[in-house]
């Protein structure tokens, strides 16, 4: 749909601009933020480098297995069927981590990647486990302490302070992931 949608608004975009005398402005701003965009890449693409590489190194060490061990009892009580299951645990741990680290890039292909070992351990092929929609909710609400790449952003538009949203940041992520996990364990329980 959006392959359909996105070439008709840079049509009536430029026929705009045609009829309005805009063209050079648009010409202009086509230029702009395309230098733009590569500026904003590069800085993104370099703070995914160091924190995908950090979070490498403690997946190495036993940072990782700590970590757990610490996350463990919020672990257990979000995600029952995966008590006995140390490696989805692991896993689901990384991706939190990555997401309070504000890496939702690099905690997309450790979600994936525990998801499928939820998967394999559903037993209904078809749906989806409980585990599967509480850790979908948590992904969606992605509690945030530190959101890296939004600061990267704010950095590389030259805010003034960059970190400002840390705070307001904090509350929305907790008030969602607090509100996801209710609504959630209710389905769960009203499912049954």
């Amino acid at each position: 749909m959006l392959n359909i949608l996105w070439p008709i608004f840079i049509i009536i975009s430029f026929i705009y601009a045609i009829l309005t005398g805009n063209v050079q402005n648009v010409n202009n701003s086509i230029f702009e933020s395309t230098s733009e965009a590569v500026k904003l890449s590069i800085t993104l693409l370099g703070t995914m480098c160091l924190w995908t590489g950090i979070m490498k190194i403690a997946q190495k060490t036993s940072f990782v297995s700590k970590l757990t061990i610490l996350l463990r009892p919020i672990i257990d009580f979000l995600f029952p069927e995966m008590k006995k299951n140390k490696v989805v645990k692991e896993q689901i741990s990384m991706n939190i981590i990555a997401n309070i680290l504000g890496l939702g890039n690099a905690a997309t292909p450790l979600g994936l990647k525990a998801m499928k070992s939820m998967q394999e351990e559903n037993q209904e092929k078809d749906t989806v486990s409980n585990s599967m929609a509480m850790f979908i909710v948590l992904n969606t609400a992605s509690l945030q302490l530190i959101p890296t790449t939004v600061i990267a952003i704010r950095a590389s538009l030259n805010s003034t302070n960059p970190t400002s949203i840390i705070i307001p940041v904090w509350g929305a992520t907790i008030a969602a992931a607090i509100s996801g996990i209710i609504v959630t364990k209710l389905c769960i329980k009203f499912n049954k």
